[in-house]
C-alpha cells in the first residue's frame, strides 16, 4: 500500500512496513468448501467485521459482493488515539487494518462471507501478515459482531482445519469485538479510485477476478462505494 508523499517521508522515518513492498508472487485463490453451519442471523441489514492484510484488497472483494451495501477500511483492535495510519503502520499499537462490511442476510449470509475471505480474499496460515506486508497489524482475524457470528465463525474455522486445504496450520483467530475507527478518507474505496495503483493490480485486482471466476453467482460488477 503505497502512502502519499508526505506520509510516504513521515513512514520512511518510523522504519514503516507499509502496503508497499516488492511483489514476489501473486497469491493463490483456494476453494474453501461450503459452510456447514449455516448462519440464521434473521432479518434486517447486519455487520461483519474482517482483518486480512493491507485494507484496500478486503474492501475491494467485499464490495464486490452481491448484497453488501458498504464496506469501509479502518483500524480495529486499538485505542482512538492511536487509530492513525501513520501509528498503525509503524507497528507499535495494538490494531489490525480491518473493513466493516454491512450487508444483506436475505441476500449473502455471514457464512457465505466467510467463504469468500478464505477463498480469495487472506491466507489464513500467514501470522502476523499477509502476501508482501508484514507486521501484527497486518493479522488475519474474525471480528464477531453477535454470538450467532461467533458460532458461525468458530465452525467455519474447525470446518476448514479438519478439511486440510493448506499445507500449514490455520492462524487466523477470533478477536473479541472492540471498537471500529474508520480509516482516513484517501483509504476508503481505494480499488474504485485508483485502479491502475501498482499494489491493486498486483495484488488486489487477481482477488475480485477470482471472487467473480469462483462464486459468479453473488459477483456484483459494480463497486459499492463505501
Amino acid at each position: 500500500m503505497r502512502l502519499p508523499a508526505a506520509l510516504a517521508a513521515a513512514a520512511l522515518a518510523l522504519g514503516v512496513s507499509a502496503c508497499q513492498q516488492p511483489a514476489i508472487a501473486a497469491e493463490k485463490a483456494v476453494a474453501a468448501p461450503a459452510a456447514k453451519r449455516v448462519a440464521d442471523e434473521g432479518a434486517g441489514l447486519k455487520t461483519a467485521i474482517f482483518a486480512g492484510g493491507c485494507f484496500w484488497g478486503v474492501e475491494g472483494v467485499f464490495s464486490h459482493v452481491r448484497g453488501v451495501k458498504s464496506a469501509v477500511s479502518g483500524y480495529h483492535g486499538g485505542t482512538r488515539r492511536q487509530a492513525d495510519y501513520k501509528l498503525v503502520s509503524s507497528g507499535v499499537t495494538d490494531h489490525a487494518e480491518a473493513v466493516k462490511v454491512v450487508y444483506d442476510p436475505a441476500v449473502i449470509r455471514y457464512d457465505q462471507l466467510l467463504r469468500i475471505f478464505f477463498s480469495v480474499v487472506a491466507d489464513p496460515t500467514q501470522l502476523n501478515r499477509q502476501g508482501p506486508d508484514v507486521g501484527a497489524h497486518y493479522r488475519s482475524a474474525l471480528v464477531p459482531q453477535s454470538r450467532e457470528q461467533a458460532a458461525v465463525a468458530a465452525a467455519y474455522l474447525q470446518q476448514l482445519r479438519a478439511a486440510k486445504l493448506w499445507s500449514k496450520p490455520i492462524v487466523t483467530r477470533i478477536e473479541k469485538a472492540r471498537t471500529f475507527y474508520p480509516a482516513e478518507t484517501y483509504h476508503q474505496d481505494f480499488m474504485l479510485k485508483n485502479p491502475r495503483h501498482g499494489y491493486i493490480v498486483r495484488w488486489d485486482a487477481p482477488k475480485v477476478k477470482a471472487l467473480k471466476a469462483m462464486y459468479p453467482g453473488v459477483y456484483a460488477a459494480d463497486f459499492q462505494p463505501g
